[in-house]
């Protein structure tokens, strides 16, 4: 895989985008969250090259997203479950359906994503981590932090 780097734009969004901008990623983290979790059944699920889903599922545990697990012997197969690094993008994730759902799904999702509590929708939001408040794009501002190379 191409690695590149980002001399002159430090930028966590360009960042994270070489783990997981690319196109099977997502869908990959989405099928061991909540339904296939075996090599077979994603590479039927997802209709990805066998090749391909070999070189993502390596990257995905190299990077700790994802961990093999043993689960039959002779012949050995594994599973791959999603670690606490790959939960941690799910609102992500959610904001990703929710977003295609609205602008990309004219006959209805695809997939539904539930609260089992009471069978509510998820839906992704933005909160303040210090004060709790539901935040909108207008209640927010970026400026430089103390990782930023160059004058943002």
């Amino acid at each position: 895989m191409l690695e590149r780097t980002y001399d002159t734009q430090t930028c966590s969004i360009a960042r994270a985008l070489e783990i997981v901008g690319e196109r099977w990623t997502p869908l990959i983290l989405r099928d061991t969250t909540f339904s296939a979790r075996h090599f077979e059944d994603l590479q039927h699920r997802l209709g990805i090259a066998r090749n391909v889903l070999t070189e993502r599922l390596q990257r995905l545990c190299d990077e700790g997203m994802l961990e093999r697990r043993l689960y039959q012997e002779r012949p050995d197969r594994y599973e791959y479950a999603a670690t606490e690094k790959a939960r941690e993008l799910w609102p992500a994730l959610c904001a990703l359906i929710n977003w295609g759902d609205k602008y990309y799904a004219p006959n209805g999702p695809p997939r539904l994503v539930l609260h089992r509590g009471c069978g509510g929708n998820v839906i992704a939001k933005l909160g303040c981590d210090s004060c709790r408040t539901d935040l909108t794009l207008k209640d927010i501002e970026s400026r430089p932090g103390p990782g930023a190379k160059f004058p943002m």
